[in-house]
């Protein structure tokens, strides 16, 4: 089946103390954008992206794309003013029956074996949403007081969110509701059931600036396994 990944980079650099948008940061020399889109050229020798930037950004992501091997697979579009509309900007490419990842642009360590494991069972179940089990102590905090909450029962939840275009293309359709924090909430909203699968806790989403020194530690990691 055809195969789309939805890359959403919309996001500002505020929480990042930047100037810039945290996806145009850089980690090991190149903007964190780029890692993002060529993991997932290289997952699959089919995939094409559709990378949706702020429209202030769009020819400064033309320029990155063009440095990439595999660039007349990806496609820049202009986001809208929340992720729910940038991502439906980004569905607007999609015209055929197909396997869709919705992915974070700043999750850059994303790995092609989960990016593989989404796709067979979105083809499936219909849905993939990578997960991890809650690691710290886990407490709801309501009119001053908190109550303990069972951890084994708390997934955090990453992406890439992966989906049957049968499926999230409809969900997409209907109108933006305050609860939508995620693809799997407006996929659940139109009555559709949604499936975890095991995530990875390399994926991380860098939206602070320890989160970038902890994806440099990780890359240099992972650049060094390959050379060894």
């Amino acid at each position: 089946m055809k195969k789309y990944a939805i890359i959403v980079a919309g996001g500002s650099g505020q929480r990042m103390g930047s100037s810039i948008p945290k996806q145009f940061l850089l980690l090991g020399g190149k903007p964190l954008i780029f890692f993002t889109v060529r993991a997932f050229l290289e997952s699959y020798d089919d995939m094409k992206v559709v990378l949706v930037l702020p429209e202030d950004f769009v020819a400064r992501g033309e320029d990155i794309i063009a440095e990439m091997k595999f660039q007349e697979r990806v496609t820049i579009v202009a986001g809208g003013e929340l992720r729910f509309h940038s991502v439906k900007k980004g569905l607007e490419q999609i015209e055929e029956p197909s396997v869709v990842f919705v992915h974070d642009g700043v999750r850059c360590l994303v790995s092609a074996e989960l990016i593989h494991r989404c796709y067979e069972q979105a083809l499936e179940k219909g849905s993939a949403i990578p997960s991890v089990a809650a690691t710290d102590s886990v407490r709801i905090s309501e009119d001053g007081k908190s109550s303990i909450v069972d951890r084994s029962k708390i997934r955090l939840i990453q992406t890439p969110q992966t989906f049957r275009s049968e499926i999230l293309v409809p969900a997409y359709n209907q109108e933006f509701q305050e609860g939508f924090t995620d693809d799997a909430t407006v996929v659940e909203a139109i009555g559709q059931q949604i499936f975890l699968i095991e995530g990875e806790y390399d994926n991380i989403k860098i939206t602070r600036p320890l989160d970038l020194v902890i994806a440099e530690k990780l890359f240099h990691q992972k650049l060094s396994a390959l050379e060894g």
